[in-house]
C-alpha cells in the first residue's frame, strides 16, 4: 500500500479538488469528521468546509502552509472503499489528526482504488500538529495500521501463517512487503521445546468443553482449523501469541490425536482422514503495491507531465 503526503499549501484547495471528483461522479465522500456544529447542516458546499478549516488555521499565524492533504492507494482493487476509509481514519489518528476536522474521499476513476484526506495542520487550541519526519512516519504508520509491524514480530514458516496472525488480531493488511515476509520465512526454525509444551497442554485440556476459549484466554494460544467449505477439516494451525510464533498442527499434535477424547470441545469438528493431515492450507498470493499508473493526481505527476510537455488534463 502506498501513502503520500502532499506538500503543505497556504489555502485548502484540496477540498475543491476532491469535491470536483464527487461532482463528476469520479469520487465519493466517505467520511466527514470533527467539523463541529457545521456537520448538523445538510447539503454543505465545499466553501463551507474551506471556511471552517481556514478559520481554524487562523488560530496560529505562524503556520503559513496549513493544509494537510494525503492519499492512500492500493494496487488495483485489492482494498474496497469501505476498508480504505477505515484504514485512512486509523492512519490519520496515528499521524496526530484523529481529533482534527477532516474529509475522506474515495476516488474511483483510476485502476488503483485510493482515498484522499484533507485536514488542517492547526488544531483547535492553535497548536501545530507535529510534522517531524512526517514522510517517514507516514509509511511506518500505514504499516502499523495494516498490522505488518505486529505480524512481523512472530515466527512463521509460510505466507499463509503470516496472514493468520493478521486476521487473528483483526488487521486489514493484504499487501505486505513480500521480500521481508520471505526473509522471515527463510529464517524460521521450529522451537521443539515450545511445541512439546503446547502438545502436553493440548493433551491435558482437549476434553474441556470450552477448550479454544480456555487456550486463548489463559495461555495465549489460538487454534485455526483448515477445511474446504462444507467439508471436514484436514488440518489446523496454532498461533502462539504468548511466544509469538505459529506452528502447523502436525508439528505439535496431529489432528486425529487432538480430537481423541475431545468430547464437546469441537462440536463442529469431526475426525478427518489421517492421510489429509499432510495437506497444506491453500497458498496466499501477496501482491506488490504501486501507484505508478495512478495518474489522476496533478501533485504526484505534474512534474512528469511538464517534462514531457503534456497537458495536465486527466484523459483517463
Amino acid at each position: 500500500m502506498f501513502v503520500k503526503i502532499f506538500k503543505p499549501k497556504a489555502t485548502f484547495g484540496g477540498v475543491k479538488y476532491n469535491t470536483r471528483k464527487i461532482d463528476r461522479n469520479k469520487g465519493e465522500l466517505m467520511k466527514v469528521a470533527n467539523f463541529g456544529p457545521l456537520q448538523a447542516f445538510g447539503h454543505l458546499k465545499p466553501q463551507d468546509y474551506i471556511n471552517y478549516l481556514t478559520a481554524l488555521a487562523a488560530l496560529n499565524k505562524n503556520v503559513v502552509l496549513p493544509q494537510f492533504h494525503a492519499v492512500i492507494s492500493a494496487k488495483g482493487k485489492s482494498y474496497d472503499k469501505t476498508t480504505l476509509t477505515i484504514i485512512a481514519e486509523r492512519w490519520l489518528h496515528e499521524m496526530g489528526y484523529g481529533s482534527q476536522p477532516f474529509l475522506i474521499v474515495f476516488h474511483k476513476d483510476t485502476d488503483n482504488n485510493h482515498v484522499h484526506m484533507v485536514s488542517s495542520r492547526v488544531d483547535k487550541n492553535g497548536d501545530k500538529i507535529g510534522s517531524g519526519f512526517e514522510w517517514r512516519r507516514a509509511q511506518q504508520k500505514i504499516n502499523q495500521v495494516l498490522g505488518y509491524e505486529f505480524a512481523m514480530q512472530y515466527k512463521f514458516s509460510t505466507k499463509a501463517q503470516f496472514f493468520m496472525v493478521l486476521e487473528s488480531m483483526g488487521y486489514p493488511g493484504k499487501d505486505p512487503d513480500e521480500k521481508l515476509v520471505q526473509e522471515k520465512i527463510d529464517g524460521f526454525s521450529l522451537n521443539k521445546n515450545r511445541a512439546a509444551t503446547i502438545r502436553t497442554l493440548l493433551q491435558e485440556l482437549r476434553s474441556h468443553p470450552q477448550l479454544q476459549l480456555l487456550l486463548k484466554d489463559q495461555h495465549g494460544i489460538e487454534l485455526v482449523f483448515h477445511s474446504a467449505e462444507g467439508r471436514k477439516p484436514y488440518g489446523y494451525s496454532i498461533i502462539d501469541h504468548q511466544e509469538k510464533q505459529v506452528f502447523k498442527g502436525s508439528e505439535v499434535l496431529p489432528l486425529k490425536d487432538l480430537l481423541v477424547g475431545a468430547g464437546n470441545a469441537f462440536e463442529s469438528i469431526a475426525e478427518s482422514d489421517p492421510a489429509e493431515e499432510k495437506v497444506e492450507a491453500p497458498a496466499v498470493r501477496i501482491q506488490s503495491i504501486s501507484i505508478a499508473d495512478d495518474v489522476d493526481d496533478q501533485q504526484i505527476h505534474g512534474m512528469r507531465r511538464r517534462r514531457q510537455k503534456k497537458s495536465r488534463t486527466n484523459t483517463r
